[in-house]
Formats: C-alpha cells, sequence, structure tokens
C-alpha cells in the first residue's frame, strides 16, 4: 500500500468537498476515482487498502474541520488570511494538519514531506514553500506538546 496514494486522494476528495460541498458518502463511494483512467473499476487490494487509509483522513479531517481551519489560521503570518489560501493549497494543508494532530503513529517530517511533494505536483510553482512553512511551524508547535 502507498500512503502517498492515501493521501492524494483524501487530497482530492477535500478538494472537491471544499468546492462542490459533496457530501460526505459521495467522498467515501470513490466513485469520482473510476472516472480517472488509471483506475480500474475493480480495485485491488492495494488500492482497497489506499481507499480506507484515505477514508480515514478524509472523515476525520471533515469531522475536525473546524478545529484544523483555526490552527492553519493561528500559523499564517499577519499578511496571510484563509480566503488568500488558493484551495488545492487548503486542501492539502488541511489533510496534512489532520495527520500531524490525530494521527499519533504519522511523523511530522514524512506529513510535511508528502504535503510538499503533494503540492509540486498539484499546486503553483511555489506554494510548497508556504505550505512547507505553515507545516512545520505546526509540527513544532505540537511536538512540544508531546
Amino acid at each position: 500500500m502507498s500512503r502517498r496514494n492515501g493521501r492524494v486522494i483524501a487530497f482530492q476528495a477535500l478538494y472537491s468537498w471544499d468546492v462542490t460541498k459533496a457530501s460526505l458518502d459521495d467522498l467515501l463511494s470513490f466513485s469520482w476515482l473510476q472516472g480517472q483512467s488509471d483506475q480500474p473499476a475493480e480495485p485491488s487490494e492495494s488500492a482497497k487498502e489506499e481507499r480506507s487509509f484515505a477514508s480515514l483522513i478524509i472523515a476525520g479531517t471533515i469531522d475536525h474541520i473546524d478545529e484544523i481551519d483555526k490552527l492553519i489560521e493561528s500559523h499564517l503570518s499577519a499578511s496571510w488570511s484563509m480566503d488568500r489560501i488558493s484551495r488545492v493549497a487548503l486542501a492539502i494543508l488541511r489533510v496534512s494538519v489532520y495527520e500531524l494532530l490525530f494521527q499519533k503513529g504519522a511523523e511530522a517530517k514524512i506529513v510535511i514531506d508528502e504535503a510538499v511533494n503533494i503540492a509540486k505536483d498539484f499546486d503553483t510553482d511555489d506554494s510548497y514553500k508556504f505550505i512547507n512553512a505553515v507545516l512545520d511551524k505546526i509540527g513544532k508547535n505540537e511536538a512540544k506538546k508531546a
């Protein structure tokens, strides 16, 4: 199983949720994945594990969205506000913050590295720097609490 693929799926679902306000049931059905050319009609065992991991992140992020958004907002520099963050970057931040806060087995360095790589693949050229900075601050604050 690739946790990276699970994180990408979770990011895509959270982006869709933010843009379309799709229901959690619709997101977790993963029917929207079947339209992608690299997705077979019947998922492999590995794909099922990735979807299971993604489901955990998607549902958890949506359940804790207010707490996650407040934490993100509290770690923005004075010149930034939540409405200034692209929806792609916000989706990446949300799933990553969920993992940092609620997935106790997740290593902050790995979560942040994955978020940066996803941002490089899906967002603008420099957004990964912004995402890295915000997640690094949050990760360090959470490490102090532990």
